[in-house]
């Protein structure tokens, strides 16, 4: 389970592409992708370093940019790692 305690990075089938021609961000895995929206490629992108990113941190950094309410911006970021981790893309810590 996911929570903001939890420690996340990206498994090592996973990797984020930027398309050079229109610019959208991709989250690619073997035989699939995923389009990612701005927030979730940002998301995304703070799991992507080989050390373990604290969700907690990947949350202040989102409300810190958005100016959203942090509770709010919290759910959302779970809601979306637990999404990437039933896909076996996530490890948890």
């Amino acid at each position: 389970m996911i929570g903001v305690a939890s420690r996340v990075r990206l498994a090592a089938k996973a990797r984020l592409q930027r398309d050079r021609v229109s610019g959208k961000t991709f989250l690619l895995y073997p035989e699939r992708g995923l389009e990612l929206s701005d927030s979730a490629a940002r998301i995304v992108g703070a799991c992507a370093h080989d050390d373990d990113k604290a969700v907690a941190a990947i949350v202040d950094e989102l409300t810190a940019a958005s100016g959203e309410p942090r509770g709010r911006i919290e759910t959302e970021v779970i809601d979306f790692l637990r999404a990437l981790d039933d896909r076996g893309l996530l490890v948890v810590t």
